[in-house]
């Protein structure tokens, strides 16, 4: 990446200057962000991941579209799943060690922005993403653009951090993940604000209760969340209808 570093208070004025923040720190970070991932969810990451795709009900054939696939775990666990997967992301770092890993050729990788998909609508039975939602820089144009390319009757499993309802707990979660990251950010980087990243971002994510209204604006059902790691983290899943509303098919 070139150009400026933009200073972390400034990452979230608008969803321009989150996009562009996010793309130098995901390229800055590529290279070590399994470890981070394993580091920060006490190893759990992996168990999480295999959770989800459990939950998505894969079928042999399915189309299946993983967004902010970082290094492709969950594009692999449901390629193994016989899906037919595409795993997107836009820093070609990522897509770059994802086709280093056992079984990537069973996936098509593609360089892209979640909340500008470069696909036609209603190309898949299943949308995953892992951290994708707290990452977007538009999370309702997102969820848009998602809704668009699933299929009828298709399936949105996402799995990332939550954001406590619990003031209390909040400010101790936040807190927790502000130290490890200001220290991790400095001894792999240098830069104490690359891990900070994290619990600035969750400071301004809707959290759970949140991301299901928005998942309901965005005209998704059958929308679930369940929480993990006694709420710290959430999976939520959700469907797109089968046929529109009652109202529209009238009209």
């Amino acid at each position: 990446m070139t150009g400026p570093r933009l200073p972390l208070d400034q990452a979230f004025g608008t969803p321009e200057t989150k996009r562009r923040y996010t793309r130098r720190l995901f390229a800055t970070i590529a290279d070590r962000y399994d470890v981070i991932t394993r580091v920060l969810s006490f190893g759990r990451d992996q168990a999480w991941k295999v959770d989800l795709i459990a939950r998505a009900d894969i079928r042999p054939g399915a189309r299946a579209l993983d967004l902010a696939c970082g290094t492709g775990d969950l594009a692999l666990l449901a390629a193994s799943r016989g899906a037919a997967v595409v795993g997107l992301d836009f820093t070609p770092r990522m897509i770059e060690l994802a086709r280093l890993k056992p079984g990537s050729r069973a996936v098509r990788w593609v360089v892209g922005d979640m909340g500008r998909l470069p696909v036609g609508s209603s190309r898949f039975d299943l949308i995953t993403t892992g951290y994708g939602l707290r990452n977007v820089p538009d999370l309702r144009s997102a969820l848009a653009e998602m809704y668009r390319v699933l299929a009828p009757g298709g399936r949105l499993c996402s799995l990332d951090f939550n954001r406590p309802e619990s003031p209390i707990v909040r400010t101790v979660y936040l807190t927790y993940l502000t130290l490890v990251g200001s220290t991790l950010g400095f001894v792999l980087h240098r830069d104490p604000d690359t891990y900070r990243y994290i619990p600035a971002s969750i400071r301004r994510y809707p959290g759970a209760r949140g991301v299901v209204a928005l998942l309901g604006e965005a005209g998704f059902a059958n929308v679930e969340t369940i929480p993990v790691l006694g709420g710290f983290m959430a999976i939520h899943l959700a469907t797109k209808p089968a046929s529109p509303p009652a109202e529209a098919a009238i009209s």
